[in-house]
């Protein structure tokens, strides 16, 4: 299954901001280590010099991931006229089988976290949340089974512009 290509403002500005830092603050200071150990001499046995070199590579490795990534994403900004519905980027309140509530905001796949209840719009929840509203009951086939939910809040994060 392909991802979606949308991501929320909040988690662009996080995967800009590991770039940043990998390539303006840690590669720099990989890169003087590497320096400094390989200077010691013999770098088949120099640890230093293999895990700097190690190190660089996984830098260079997420650096480049990083930068295609950011550029084929879509950043999505929620809109006035969505308020009522479920959509990218929302917050939903949900009401499960048990009476648990359940809370996930609605957001791409580059920036999910469960344990923050943040969910891929890709997951099998998100795709059976998507355009209801509050007081809908929605039946998602999970890996686990069926859930039943009902829909209890829906809120979008405007400040974001």
């Amino acid at each position: 299954m392909k991802r979606s290509n949308y991501i929320t403002r909040q988690g662009w500005q996080v995967l800009d901001d590991e770039l940043k830092f990998l390539w303006k603050q840690e590669r720099p200071k990989v890169t003087q280590a590497v320096s400094e150990a390989a200077a010691q001499g013999d770098r088949s046995e120099n640890a230093e010099y293999i895990y700097g070199k190690k190190r660089l590579r996984e830098i260079d490795r997420r650096v480049r991931f990083l930068m295609k990534r950011l550029e084929d994403l879509t950043i999505v900004y929620p809109e006035r006229q969505q308020d009522g519905k479920i959509y990218f980027g929302a917050k939903v309140g949900l009401l499960d089988e048990d009476d648990g509530t359940i809370n996930y905001q609605l957001v791409g796949p580059d920036e999910f976290d469960v344990s923050q209840g943040k969910i891929s719009i890709d997951s099998p929840i998100a795709r059976g949340l998507l355009g209801k509203q509050v007081g809908d009951e929605v039946v998602v086939n999970t890996p686990q089974g069926e859930r039943y939910l009902e829909v209890t809040s829906i809120d979008y994060d405007y400040s974001t512009f």
